[in-house]
């Protein structure tokens, strides 16, 4: 059973819990009034379980306050089908702002939705056979999984564990479907009680990510609970359970930090729901519920110990958790290019600029998807690191699909440089409430400025990992990345260096404020140095924490 909140006073998250266990709050009757363009700021929170962010455009507050929304869709393991997604397109077209974003837990989201036109989008995506429920909110978001159709019957499997743990952890609450789908005032019942979550769900989000190695491209370690598929014999035996990852911090706040989660042990295919609830069910009973910046599970794994959360899970699961079997990652990434799947058919990995789906003067990205996914129906499948693979393509399409590109001028991942096919960026700016700092808009400018630096110094062909966030939350993972930039304010980030291309090792800061036109002069001189004291092979991240970290083992300001 759910442990009583703690002695600490309930946040005011849990409260509002407490007095809408079926997470309705007022939003019918809000959704009813057609004389508001917003929910009030309590509905805000119930709107997060929901899939929806209320937002609204920042370069507009000096003239008033323009409320938009944002809707999350649930997509297990980031794979859609053609009419699936031909759907998304069309409703991004008629409510939202014409683009898609794909996010670093490989959803979709819609951006600018007006109030009016929401439970209309969010019916469209339901008619779909897509949800929205959950991507938000204090429960079991959406869960990662390798995207390289290269991983054949063993990616199968994950993505198949995926989508049955995604159908296990979503709450039951009617709310959502009589709001959303039926269009009616829910009673409130405030007796009701999700089986699992209990009638406070979880204190926070909780994240599950698999991975293939020796490809951590799901950044594994960066989850709350964390499976890493061993395979033999081209099947999976089981997983290494991590447990105790996140990224999310606060600037000047040392009791937040990001955390990499620790390896506990070796479980078998038939344990893994059973472990994972045993790990949600530890979050849900021994989270932080006073205070929602401590209230993440990373924080019960730093405090109480990986050996006590070994015990624990053990004894929720009523067995002896393995030893963990040996398996390493030596890289992140996406695969880019045309590529052939263990069937014989063809996937192409491309590179989408900061995960935005759209049309621009020069690059219409999201007409070519959208005649390529009509004509040729390929699968599609989201990666992590914001890019998109379409999959199951016959040999006899390739040239067909290549020429739609060439038509529509959508560069190929050839004609794009290794350090920029190895970035991410978060939304932030204008929409994101959170943001302190520019993040997608100004990322590719930077990113060119890197290319002629690295260009000057001899390293155009070398690929180093680079992510921007524009708050120190990390949506984009700043900080398993070897430069990493995080906003502090305005054209203000700190720096962060150092994490390995293996995922396995968080960077650290190199400065604590750098303005956003200085980036660039403060990277080349360590490109310089990189040229001339790196060993063999090694990379860019490898050589700042052997040589940097031993030089600035603090950050300067």
């Amino acid at each position: 059973m759910t442990q009583p909140l703690s002695p600490a006073a309930p946040s005011a998250n849990e409260l509002l819990k407490i007095a809408h266990p079926t997470l309705d709050g007022t939003i019918a009757q809000t959704l009813a009034d057609t004389q508001t363009e917003r929910f009030s700021d309590d509905d805000n929170q119930f709107l997060k379980f929901h899939g929806i962010y209320q937002e609204d455009d920042r370069d507009l507050r000096k003239t008033g306050k323009k409320y938009i929304m944002m809707i999350r869709v649930r997509v297990p393991g980031g794979v859609i089908t053609p009419a699936q997604y031909l759907k998304l397109d069309r409703l991004s077209e008629q409510y939202a702002n014409n683009t898609l974003r794909i996010t670093s837990r490989q959803t979709l989201q819609f951006h600018g939705v007006l109030k009016s036109n929401l439970a209309a989008t969010i019916r469209g995506i339901n008619d779909s056979l897509l949800t929205t429920l959950a991507t938000c909110g204090d429960v079991v978001r959406n869960i990662t999984v390798a995207p390289s159709p290269a991983e054949g019957a063993v990616g199968a499997e994950l993505q198949a564990q995926a989508r049955a743990l995604s159908e296990f952890f979503s709450p039951v609450t009617p709310s959502y479907h009589g709001i959303w789908l039926d269009g009616k005032e829910i009673s409130l019942n405030q007796d009701f009680i999700d089986p699992l979550y209990g009638k406070t769900y979880l204190p926070r989000k909780f994240k599950i990510g698999f991975a293939i190695p020796p490809v951590n491209d799901t950044d594994v370690f960066t989850n709350d609970v964390g499976l890493i598929a061993i395979v033999e014999g081209g099947k999976v035996i089981g997983y290494n359970f991590a447990v105790g990852g996140g990224m999310g911090r606060s600037h000047g706040n040392e009791a937040t930090f990001a955390r990499l989660a620790d390896v506990i042990g070796f479980i078998t295919p038939d344990q893994v729901e059973q472990a994972i609830l045993g790990a949600v069910t530890i979050h849900r009973d021994f989270g932080d519920r006073s205070n929602r910046k401590h209230a993440r599970l990373k924080y019960v794994v730093a405090e109480r110990g990986a050996d006590w959360f070994r015990t624990e899970l053990e004894r929720r699961m009523g067995i002896q958790i393995a030893p963990a079997r040996p398996a390493e990652f030596t890289h992140q990434g996406d695969p880019f290019g045309w590529l052939v799947q263990p069937d014989g058919r063809k996937f192409l990995g491309l590179f989408v600029e900061t995960g935005r789906i759209k049309d621009t003067e020069t690059h219409r990205t999201k007409s070519a998807l959208r005649e390529i996914v009509t004509k040729f129906q390929p699968e599609l499948r989201f990666t992590p690191s914001n890019n998109l693979i379409l999959a199951n393509i016959p040999s006899e399409h390739v040239d067909a699909i290549t020429a739609i590109l060439n038509e529509h001028n959508v560069l190929l991942p050839h004609q794009i440089s290794p350090v920029r096919r190895a970035s991410v960026a978060c939304v932030s700016l204008p929409t994101c409430g959170l943001a302190l700092a520019e993040s997608e808009r100004v990322f590719p400018e930077l990113l060119q400025q890197i290319e002629d630096a690295l260009a000057e110094t001899g390293l155009v062909d070398t690929a180093i990992v680079t992510r921007i966030s524009g708050c120190p939350n990390g949506c984009s993972r700043p900080y398993v990345t070897e430069i990493g930039l995080v906003g502090k304010a305005p054209g203000k980030y700190q720096l962060y260096l150092g994490a390995n291309q293996a995922g396995t090792r968080l960077a650290r800061v190199w400065k604590e404020v750098v303005k956003f036109e200085d980036v660039v002069s403060e990277l080349k001189p360590l490109f310089v140095r990189y040229v001339q004291e790196r060993l063999d092979g090694e990379q860019f991240g490898d050589w700042v924490a052997r040589i940097l970290w031993n030089e600035q083992p603090a950050a300067t300001n």
